[in-house]
């Protein structure tokens, strides 16, 4: 990791690609700014830092610099049972943290042969495609405040609201949600969820059609958006960028569709793509993607039938509180799982990626035969989508970090773990 002794009295960042050089010919030459941007910076979310070479305000050379948040995800999971391990999964993407706790309970659940039943196929996709929906909303919402568009921003995270109402009825929870469980969900759709759940959505899609009025025919935030950022899809693909990054570039790549899991293959969704890999198209295919979303959990909600939500085997779902607190054999079943863990996984591993707000969010376990993992590696999407930034922005003015950086949607919890 570079640090400001790293640039060279002649203001060349070490290890950085494709500087541009500085003052055309027959100037005078002057030195480039060196210029720190960041981690503390209000718009780089607070763990990144970008080392910007400058002449006026046209960026000849960018380090960007991950690594300042120090979670020790990996280690942790580690040490902990696997069940145990599901909290520290919200903390990943936490803008989407139910879509984190799905990836890892279907990488467990590959690793033991667990076969969950249908309902809870259903109400894991209804769940991830809420917290999908919240991701986008923030992502856009944070944008626009960040190119000083106050009120789109009020709207979208209005909007976003409604849908936190939805997850605090599944899971009592708006944030951190832990709803997922190995072999289930922590609890069953409320009574009355469906109706609950389409008003809410048709008052966030209003608020999202609101904001769009503001935004997407507005010659401020077309100028800042249009053209910036932009990057091939060969490039794209080279850096392993996954999700609506990759999609804005015209790669109409969804493990929903191309690989899929649960229930996406009985659902009608499109996949939007874009044309030219710009922040502008990133934008767009976002919008869309909240309305497929809800498209999909309202299928969902029609499809759903009744059924239990959890497996049968006390090996790997814990019992419900009430039953443990009145029956014995529940009670015994807890203390086996929470005392005498050992030989709960068979060894071996597996790997197990779904469709996260930002992209392939895969799961790596290796077990030896324990209750904890031997190894817990995840595939985060914001590391690999942060690759190619400074290409993005290297010969951009440096108004431009702003919009690309946003556009990237880098979440610090998925990509310093």
């Amino acid at each position: 990791m570079s640090d400001p002794a790293d640039i060279s009295p002649a203001g060349h960042i070490s290890g950085a690609p494709g500087r541009i050089e500085p003052s055309e010919p027959g100037e005078l030459p002057t030195p480039p700014m060196r210029l720190q941007f960041g981690p503390s910076h209000p718009a780089t979310h607070g763990t990144v830092r970008i080392m910007l070479e400058l002449e006026g305000e046209k960026i000849l050379n960018a380090d960007v610099q991950v690594g300042y948040l120090h979670r020790g995800f990996e280690k942790e999971c580690e040490s902990g049972y696997y069940y145990q391990n599901i909290p520290y999964t919200d903390r990943l993407n936490y803008s989407s943290p139910i879509l984190c706790n799905i990836g890892y309970c279907m990488a467990v659940e590959k690793l033991a042969g667990i076969a969950i039943t249908e309902r809870c196929r259903y109400v894991r996709v209804i769940a991830g495609e809420l917290s999908r929906i919240a991701d986008h909303l923030l992502c856009i919402g944070a944008s626009c405040l960040e190119l000083a568009a106050m009120t789109p921003f009020l709207y979208l995270l209005e909007a976003r609201e409604l849908v936190w109402d939805l997850l605090d009825a599944l899971c009592g929870s708006r944030v951190t949600t832990n709803y997922i469980r190995i072999g289930g969900v922590a609890a069953d759709l409320p009574d009355g969820f469906a109706d609950f759940c389409r008003r809410k959505l048709d008052g966030a899609m209003k608020l999202l059609h609101d904001a769009e009025k503001l935004l997407t025919g507005n010659p401020i935030f077309r100028e800042r958006m249009e053209g910036t950022g932009t990057l091939s899809a060969a490039e794209l693909i080279a850096y392993g960028v996954t999700g609506p990054v990759l999609r804005a570039a015209g790669v109409p790549l969804d493990l929903r569709r191309v690989e899929p899991y649960l229930v996406y293959d009985r659902l009608d969704f499109d996949v939007p793509v874009g044309e030219h890999g710009d922040n502008f198209d990133r934008y767009l295919v976002r919008v869309e993607e909240i309305r497929q979303s809800r498209r999909m959990a309202l299928q969902c909600l029609d499809q759903i039938q009744p059924g239990p939500v959890d497996v049968d085997d006390p090996r790997f779902r814990w019992p419900g509180k009430n039953r443990v607190f009145n029956r014995m054999e529940e009670l015994i079943d807890q203390f086996m799982l929470v005392v005498e863990e050992n030989g709960l996984m068979p060894a071996g591993e597996a790997y197990f990626a779904i469709e996260g707000g930002n992209g392939e969010f895969g799961f790596y376990l290796v077990s030896d035969g324990t209750g904890k993992p031997y190894k817990c590696r995840v595939r985060g999407p914001s590391l690999c989508n942060m690759h190619p930034l400074a290409r993005m922005i290297i010969g951009r003015q440096l108004a431009d970090i702003i919009p690309t950086f946003d556009m990237i949607n880098m979440i610090g919890g998925e990509c310093d773990r």
